[in-house]
């Protein structure tokens, strides 16, 4: 898929104001800090699309992209340790909660992790979130140019392992991603492609 076009459209706080086209949505979440701004920017070839911040935490509304006129890309606030009172962390909890469970345009989710990192429990936590609502997801390896191809194959399989836990009847599609060698971002692009066509079928 080529991104011909990509524009902001609204940011808000309230699920039930999100735009009411019936274009499908694919929703883009992680831990604070994951690199989801710059994912954004890069997968869209817009380098100030998103906003970027060395704050974690600077993501705190819906915010809505109209991409190539026909679908949205949802940057939903990220979950972790934002800098951010226990109060309004909860109102972004909720704000995330609600998205995801009212808005019938979302055909996917794409779970956002640091590759860098071991196996943080606020992710399958979360991802076990979306297991129990039903909610369809990818995972996408972020910051993947930090790292060794070895150190890199070893913590995907780490999830691997994990993810099995929940006795899913298979895994999510996973990818291995960087924003500063743009690495899987045509695979993530592709499968979007896919379930775009999928529904005029």
């Amino acid at each position: 898929m080529n991104i011909r076009s990509a524009e902001f459209v609204v940011s808000n706080s309230d699920v039930s104001k999100c735009p009411n086209y019936q274009f499908p949505e694919y929703a883009f979440i992680g831990r604070s800090n994951v690199g989801k701004s710059s994912l954004i920017n890069c997968l869209c070839n817009k380098k100030k699309l998103a906003k970027t911040s060395s704050k974690p935490g600077k993501t705190q509304l819906i915010n809505h992209f109209l991409i190539n006129k026909n679908w949205f890309l949802v940057d939903l606030p990220g979950y972790g340790y934002a800098s951010v009172s226990k109060k309004s962390k909860s109102k972004f909890q909720n704000l995330i909660s609600q998205y995801f469970k009212k808005r019938k345009q979302l055909i996917n989710a794409y779970l956002l992790i640091d590759i860098r990192h071991k196996i943080q429990k606020i992710d399958l936590i979360f991802i076990e979130w979306l297991i129990k609502n039903y909610v369809s997801f990818s995972i996408v390896f972020t910051k993947s140019d930090k790292l060794i191809k070895s150190k890199i194959e070893k913590n995907v399989d780490e999830y691997k392992k994990s993810l099995l836990k929940f006795s899913l009847k298979s895994l999510p599609p996973i990818y291995i991603t960087s924003s500063n060698d743009k690495t899987g971002f045509d695979d993530v692009l592709s499968e979007i492609h896919q379930l775009n066509k999928n529904l005029v079928k």
